[in-house]
């Protein structure tokens, strides 16, 4: 892995740049909370491997650890097909994330400080060679990932088109009232917002789920509202919105699933639309069928990685 890059390289309408974190996960061992499980993760990173998945080009950019997990993090992203050219090494270890999963989603502790993770290589001058910049996640707000985050947001947004999910994260090692800061921002900056409806009440809390989604969307953008087993719902400028239900699966893991869906949705959006966000109410429909079955593929087997969507 290098941190070069091309000079003067052409830009590639299909490739996709994903900014963000690669962690390792801890979650419970076979139902058993006493025994963990590491597994590669973090949601820009199975963004990332979901599209390489589903046949795209993804480049990631992020830091990995020189230790054991950053060795297995940089196996299982480079085994999926993902570019790692952008990407740097650091002699700090891996950030962890331990899991907790319960009848109502998962929740997380974090271990982040001082790590390789959050060691990201400003690529802000890469951001108009990709079709799409995709930004979310941790990296978004914890230092000093964050300053190169906003900055790359900065240029993907003036350059093309930029993808933001908050995935708004919880913890005690993050200032609430910073952190919900930078993602409104990075809301402000994108062509295209998918969130879900939790993480659209922590960011506007004063506001309906589908009042924010609303405003944000008469301002020109397409976005995204995902309600995990009640499924997602569109909006497109000041078009009626467009809804489809979640697929029946039996659910085995539910680790991925809203990564899987953004993977889905970003495939769909750059093979079916040559990423022009504008969607008529069929292409919307076709785009969230598309997504909703690549999450149910998370869903209905273990680990974070998407096969062919379910039911498309």
């Amino acid at each position: 892995m290098t941190e070069s890059t091309v000079p003067g390289a052409a830009p590639d309408p299909g490739a996709v740049l994903v900014l963000g974190e690669a962690l390792v996960d801890l979650v419970p061992a076979d139902g058993d909370s006493g025994v963990r499980t590491a597994q590669p993760g973090g949601a820009p990173a199975n963004v990332a491997v979901g599209l390489a998945r589903l046949g795209g080009r993804p480049s990631f950019v992020g830091g990995l650890g020189d230790d054991a997990f950053g060795g297995r993090i940089e196996a299982w992203l480079t085994g999926a097909g993902v570019d790692l050219s952008l990407s740097a090494r650091s002699a700090l270890p891996t950030a962890l994330a331990v899991a907790d999963l319960g009848d109502h989603g998962n929740t997380y502790h974090f271990h982040l400080q001082d790590t390789a993770t959050f060691r990201l290589p400003d690529r802000a001058p890469e951001a108009a060679r990709f079709g799409a910049v995709y930004v979310g996640g941790l990296a978004a707000v914890v230092e000093p990932a964050a300053g190169v985050v906003a900055a790359t947001a900065r240029a993907a947004s003036r350059a093309g088109l930029l993808v933001v999910d908050p995935n708004v994260r919880e913890d005690r090692t993050l200032d609430p009232v910073r952190s919900l800061d930078r993602l409104r921002e990075l809301c402000s900056l994108a062509q295209v917002v998918k969130a879900s409806d939790e993480d659209l009440v922590r960011l506007w809390p004063d506001a309906a789920p589908e009042e924010s989604c609303r405003r944000l969307a008469g301002q020109g953008r397409l976005v995204v509202m995902t309600r995990g087993a009640r499924g997602a719902t569109a909006y497109v400028h000041d078009a009626p919105a467009v809804s489809v239900p979640a697929l029946p699966v039996r659910v085995v893991n539910t680790i991925g699933a809203g990564d899987a869906f953004m993977a889905g949705m970003l495939t769909w959006l750059g093979a079916e639309a040559g990423w022009d966000p504008a969607l008529s109410a069929g292409r919307t429909k076709a785009m969230l069928e598309y997504a909703v079955g690549t999450a149910a593929s998370v869903c209905a087997r273990a680990g974070t990685e998407p096969t062919a969507p379910l039911g498309v």
